[in-house]
């Protein structure tokens, strides 16, 4: 399979640039693409399936190919895979019934290939990304292979996009399905953020809404821990904070923490949001941003990566936390040229409001504060 990454930040730039990458006879049936929530997706779908590529789409909050990531701009991963290989799945959930909507799709998934996997974009802050992977795992069995990144929109958190070639959503999903026995799939989750205090118990909490810890609106004891003085609706950048310097981390009793920041305030009562499920007494505690050896940690998972199960790639997605970019300023510039220089493969990513992979030591989880590596080869 052959791989080609473009960007830019118009689509005019995205034209030229899928028109060039055509001289030399490439004929992509397959668009990764990651762009603003600025850019006109419709024009680039239009563009991609006037040309005959499927689209696997989302909104960001901040797009790369290279280790320059971008801010309002498209960055597209074009593959020439077989048809035959793949196919693009698409659905909505505005019942919230997570899991049964990715049930559905494992089930259709499975008529068509023996082996699936899955990578997965959603979209709305609201979603319980953790359902829809167990929605998967229910059908397909733990074993299965599901990657993938929460939509985003330039830090604003209020309404995110996933789209394929003639279908949207601002409360969906969008899926690429593969077929294992022909296209090898894998990955790498690693996190770094740091766990400080005590441990608390979540004293009330409904799938991804958490309302107290300790008995304690989850907001009020994240802002008195935090020393945030200006709580109120009127600090818009007050989530930003919570989610990229004091999220929660939610103990597991198999493989390490997983993180769980809130995403969404309910004023009415100081409740946070999730974009995966915290459990009504379960154990959390705070953590600390990371010190810069975590870019070195996310490269040499990735060269483990290498080393033990993936030698050789065709392409490269990544999916990474917004938070980290917040956290990691111009460190992450170190981060992203890293994974890349480790297979030296076209690459696409994006800065993600969660993401989607199996823990290390673990299950499959939703993920914040984490860099997502995922390798594909062609077998």
């Amino acid at each position: 399979m052959k791989a080609k990454s473009i960007k830019g930040t118009s689509t005019e730039e995205i034209e030229r640039a899928l028109a060039h990458s055509l001289l030399d006879g490439f004929k992509p049936t397959l668009a990764i693409v990651f762009l603003s929530i600025r850019q006109d997706h419709l024009a680039i779908c239009k563009l991609l399936s006037d040309a005959g590529i499927s689209i696997f789409g989302a909104t960001t909050n901040g797009e790369f190919i290279d280790e320059e990531p971008g801010s309002g701009s498209i960055a597209i991963l074009l593959m020439d895979m077989d048809r035959d290989y793949f196919t693009i799945m698409f659905d909505e959930y505005p019942e919230k019934n997570y899991r049964e909507k990715t049930a559905s799709m494992a089930k259709k998934a499975l008529e068509r290939f023996a082996r699936p996997a899955f990578l997965i974009s959603c979209s709305h802050t609201e979603t319980d990304a953790e359902a829809l992977l167990l929605g998967f795992e229910d059908i397909v069995g733990k074993h299965v292979n599901v990657f993938g990144g929460a939509a985003g929109d330039d830090y604003s958190f209020s309404e995110q996009l996933v789209f394929a070639n003639s279908a949207e959503s601002k409360r969906g999903m969008v899926v690429l399905v593969l077929d294992e026995d022909k296209i090898a799939i894998k990955g790498r989750a690693t996190c770094g953020w740091k766990p400080v205090g005590t441990l608390r118990t979540v004293t009330k909490s409904e799938g991804n809404h958490v309302y107290t810890v300790d008995n304690i609106p989850v907001l009020d004891l994240t802002a008195k821990y935090g020393g945030i003085e200006n709580v109120s609706p009127d600090n818009k950048t007050l989530i930003i904070e919570i989610a990229s310097t004091l999220p929660l981390q939610l103990q597991r009793e198999n493989g390490d923490p997983v993180m769980r920041p809130g995403l969404l305030i309910d004023w009415a009562d100081h409740s946070f949001y999730c974009s995966g499920t915290v459990p009504q007494g379960s154990k959390v505690r705070f953590s600390l941003p990371p010190d810069f050896d975590v870019v070195e940690e996310v490269i040499k998972n990735c060269e483990d990566l290498k080393a033990k199960e993936m030698p050789e790639a065709d392409a490269v997605v990544v999916f990474s936390c917004a938070g980290r970019l917040m956290a990691l300023g111009p460190m992450i510039q170190k981060e992203i040229e890293g994974i890349k220089n480790v297979w030296n493969a076209p690459m696409a990513g994006f800065f993600s409001n969660a993401e989607l992979a199996r823990a290390t030591g673990g299950n499959l989880e939703m993920h914040n504060c984490t860099t997502c590596c995922v390798a594909l080869k062609e077998k």
